[in-house]
């Protein structure tokens, strides 16, 4: 199976299934001298890991990484980083009446069209549990941007379902379970999430990450533009079916004297483009947002068939997420900061040597 890898000078490669002993990721291109402990990479994992709060799946896993190699005495040596979570709290006889059975919504069907045989235990490889090795490799990468370049990448819950979020309150995302930037409607979310449970159903959620401080010049003009790898970026995580950059589809509404970002040597006035002009950064916030799907592993019985092409009805048992955009917060995060950890480290090897005499240009 290829397609296992992002990036390009920061190359990250993740490895496992969701029933499997393990998940793992190689990190190749991690400039050395930087300090790194596992600690620095669990407190993101920690916010992505399973049976954290009653609104999410039952399933415990401490998701402790272990480092394994690129580090020495402390700091990052320049050589592959490899990173192990181990699995402890699988139940595979809970898939084991699925194993000819086809899931409507998932990757059953496709994965056995393609490959000839797949692992029914949780999906396997098309599992969520893979983003936990992308959690930690980004949580390097955040460190990184921060640390040296004064980068901050913060995410949250914009929407779920009906509710969305009327204030943005940076301080509130890390007080709740959901997330959320909008106090007013935490007990909102909290009846609506007990009714969904309650009905055996699911819901979707849109999750917005922001990252301030990105200097201008991220990016290349035409096939590896920075917003077209942020969106391939994101749109590679699991259930996401929609991404934007800036006002995104709000575009369509728009007319030419309302969406562009006017500019004075005070600063843009506004941010419609989301950062991003031309496929380069310009400086200003870079802003994303994607849309996930409500899951389809519920206890509402759906139609579907076997592997042998019989019909058959499909209830899935198990422990699963009732919205899986709740734990994606610090997965858009992790996947941003690759995208632009990558990107930084091609623009300092093609042009740290360029000057321009145009003055940077902020926010007014």
């Amino acid at each position: 199976m290829s397609g296992n890898s992002i990036g390009q000078n920061f190359v990250v490669t993740t490895f496992g299934e969701s029933h499997g002993v393990a998940l793992g990721c190689i990190i190749d291109g991690c400039p050395p001298g930087l300090e790194l402990t596992e600690a620095d990479m669990q407190h993101d994992l920690d916010r992505r890991r399973p049976g954290t709060s009653r609104y999410t799946t039952a399933r415990r896993e401490p998701d402790e990484v272990r480092i394994l190699s690129g580090v020495f005495e402390g700091k990052t040596t320049g050589t592959s980083i490899g990173l192990l979570i181990e699995n402890t709290d699988q139940r595979s006889q809970d898939y084991s009446n699925i194993k000819d059975l086809f899931r409507p919504g998932h990757a059953d069907y496709t994965y056995q069209q393609k490959y000839g045989l797949r692992d029914y235990r949780g999906g396997g490889r098309s599992s969520a549990r893979e983003t936990a090795m992308r959690v930690a490799a980004g949580a390097v990468a955040k460190k990184y941007l921060k640390q040296v370049h004064g980068i901050n990448i913060q995410g949250y819950m914009s929407q779920l379902g009906p509710i969305s979020a009327e204030t943005l309150d940076f301080s509130q995302i890390e007080q709740n379970a959901f997330f959320f930037p909008d106090a007013s409607k935490l007990e909102a979310l909290d009846e609506y999430m007990r009714e969904l449970k309650k009905s055996g159903d699911s819901i979707g959620a849109k999750i917005s990450v922001v990252a301030t401080g990105v200097p201008v010049g991220l990016g290349e003009p035409v096939f590896d533009r920075l917003d077209a790898d942020i969106a391939h970026a994101l749109m590679g995580i699991n259930a996401v079916k929609g991404v934007e950059i800036g006002d995104g589809f709000g575009v369509v509404t728009q007319k030419g004297s309302e969406g562009r970002d006017l500019m004075s040597p005070l600063g843009f006035e506004s941010n419609h483009a989301g950062g991003i002009l031309g496929g380069i950064s310009s400086g200003q916030p870079i802003v994303a947002h994607i849309a996930l799907k409500p899951t389809s592993s519920i206890s509402v019985p759906g139609q579907s068939m076997t592997a042998q092409g019989e019909m058959a009805e499909v209830v899935t048992k198990g422990r699963h997420d009732p919205c899986v955009g709740i734990r994606a917060v610090p997965i858009a995060e992790a996947m941003l900061a690759i995208v632009l950890m990558d990107h930084l480290l091609r623009h300092r090897a093609q042009n740290q040597d360029v000057r321009s005499h145009t003055p940077i240009l902020g926010m007014r």
